[in-house]
């Protein structure tokens, strides 16, 4: 296929990582978690080297969203409310991404907390059936908010998966990636199984956002051992039909679902957003091949050194693997390197039984080529979508074209699991 320009290409901002923030946010506006016009305005003045200007931006706007939407709960506009505290979330989950370039992490949890106060607020304003289910996990718990399919008069659901008489629904388990909110997998995915008939479950995993703000606890590349309890909470339920269970990994779980599927069988059909088979490429890519064989010579003191050194001279860099490296808990930036380097699946990815649909963007600027690679590795249960950028649907995730993505991957899932579904009416 030859390439295409891609329309976008002037950008939102002239800092590359910046752009492809705005983006990611622009394209909440398919689910109502932006206003495209609130967002432009806002970041419109920010230098691209003003790293205080670009938090206070994001911050500033939640925070007036936030009071937008408190005044509107407060003369009962329900409706105006919720709209405004689920923009306000998704704008505040920016600000937290910003604080770790700003040289301190004095600001983190009081905003992630009002992140999560409007996502709350959100929840309860929005007029959804919404369940909190704490997920038990060694010897602590995962929040989990379980989004139940909407019922239409005379006991039906809405959407294609939907119709028909009243009982357990199909489930989709959405997984984060490696530093979303949970504002954004409602966009990635949620919203999309609630209009379809399916409920929805989202929740933090170790590492991910109040797991790793409020309680320090890390990733695992291990991810089974997330994934099986989650199911192991959900599947038995009167309203879950548990032949029917989906999950749903979007960014860096397109390496945890695929992990997690070697050894857990249970759920019916898979999408990652995009595959993922090694996270440490997106890391190594760009270092310089003699630092990188100091590490494969086991010359960590000499990694270490040379890394302190080269950060000192970048504060962006520096800045960017902060914020990349906390959610792994180690210390040291070569033992770091080698805990990212555990979250391989080329060991493992020949286990998967579930049907699994892998998007594979053009111009994946974290991991590219790997889906197809997954898809190699996976050849007998592993579907390739394509997406391009001829039809705006290009990089990681394809930010502005959610609800083209939406589309293949709920068309596909509904595909994927009518056998089942054929099955169980016979």
């Amino acid at each position: 296929m030859p390439a295409h320009h891609d329309p976008f290409d002037a950008g939102f901002s002239g800092d590359r990582d910046r752009d492809y923030e705005i983006r990611t946010v622009l394209g909440g506006a398919t689910n109502g978690t932006a206003d495209v016009g609130e967002v432009l305005a806002a970041v419109a003045h920010v230098r691209d080297k003003d790293h205080q200007g670009w938090f206070d931006a994001w911050h500033a706007l939640g925070d007036r969203v936030a009071g937008i939407a408190t005044d509107a709960a407060a003369a009962g506009h329900d409706a105006s409310a919720a709209a405004a505290f689920l923009r306000a979330s998704a704008y505040y989950a920016v600000a937290v991404d910003a604080v770790a370039a700003l040289g301190s992490d004095d600001l983190l949890l009081p905003t992630f907390r009002k992140h999560r106060a409007a996502w709350d607020r959100w929840v309860g304003t929005s007029g959804l059936d919404v369940e909190r289910v704490d997920v038990p996990y060694e010897d602590t718990t995962l929040p989990g908010y379980l989004f139940h399919a909407p019922r239409m008069p005379g006991g039906s659901t809405t959407g294609d998966a939907g119709r028909g008489p009243a009982g357990p629904r199909p489930l989709l388990v959405a997984v984060n990636g490696s530093d979303g909110s949970l504002t954004a997998m409602w966009n990635a995915c949620a919203a999309g199984a609630l209009r379809r008939g399916y409920h929805a479950f989202v929740f933090d995993g170790p590492g991910q956002q109040s797991m790793l703000f409020e309680h320090g606890t890390p990733f695992r590349y291990d991810f089974e051992a997330v994934l099986t309890p989650v199911l192991d909470a959900l599947v038995d339920r009167p309203d879950v039909d548990a032949q029917r269970v989906a999950v749903y990994g979007s960014s860096q779980a397109g390496y945890w679902v695929p992990r997690a599927l070697a050894f857990e069988h249970r759920p019916a059909a898979a999408v990652v957003d995009p595959g993922v088979v090694e996270v440490a490429a997106s890391w190594t890519t760009t270092m310089p091949k003699a630092l990188l064989k100091l590490l494969d010579e086991g010359k960590d003191h000499a990694f270490d050194r040379d890394m302190d050194l080269g950060l000192r001279l970048s504060k962006g860099t520096a800045a960017t693997w902060r914020f990349r490296s906390r959610p792994y808990g180690v210390e040291g930036y070569a033992a770091t390197l080698r805990a990212v380097q555990k979250y391989d699946l080329r060991d493992v990815a020949a286990r998967i039984t579930t049907p699994l649909l892998v998007t594979a963007p053009e111009g994946e600027q974290f991991w590219p080529g790997q889906s197809e690679e997954l898809v190699r590795l996976a050849p007998d249960v592993a579907t390739l979508v394509r997406f391009t950028a001829a039809e705006g649907a290009s990089l990681h995730c394809q930010p502005l074209a959610r609800a083209l993505t939406e589309q293949r991957v709920f068309d596909w899932l509904d595909e994927a699991l009518a056998p089942v579904l054929v099955a169980d009416e016979r």
